[in-house]
């Protein structure tokens, strides 16, 4: 999974799988994969992430970059990257 430590906070890369049963975040050979539920139409599958991450981290999340790709970088505000690891081994399955 890779993590990059700004001044604002941390830059989370992400895969993402639309269309799953139920919203899931598994780590997959150290990479983060996130099953979402929307399908990819008219940033529905944007905002679900930014919901579920904002819930997830309690912090401001915002999309940095992959807006319509399946690859996506989240800035996540005011955190450290020992507290991201901390909360996503929590958070997720690892296969």
């Amino acid at each position: 999974m890779r993590l990059q430590e700004t001044a604002q906070g941390v830059v989370l890369d992400v895969y993402v799988k639309p269309n799953s049963k139920e919203f899931r975040l598994e780590l997959d050979e150290g990479e983060l994969v996130v099953l979402c539920r929307e399908a990819p139409v008219k940033g529905k599958v944007n905002k679900e992430l930014l919901k579920k991450f904002s819930r997830l981290f309690g912090r401001k999340v915002e999309l940095v970059s992959g807006f319509t790709s399946r690859q996506k970088k989240f800035l996540i505000s005011d955190i450290e990257v020992d507290e991201v690891n901390r909360i996503l081994a929590s958070a997720s399955n690892t296969r």
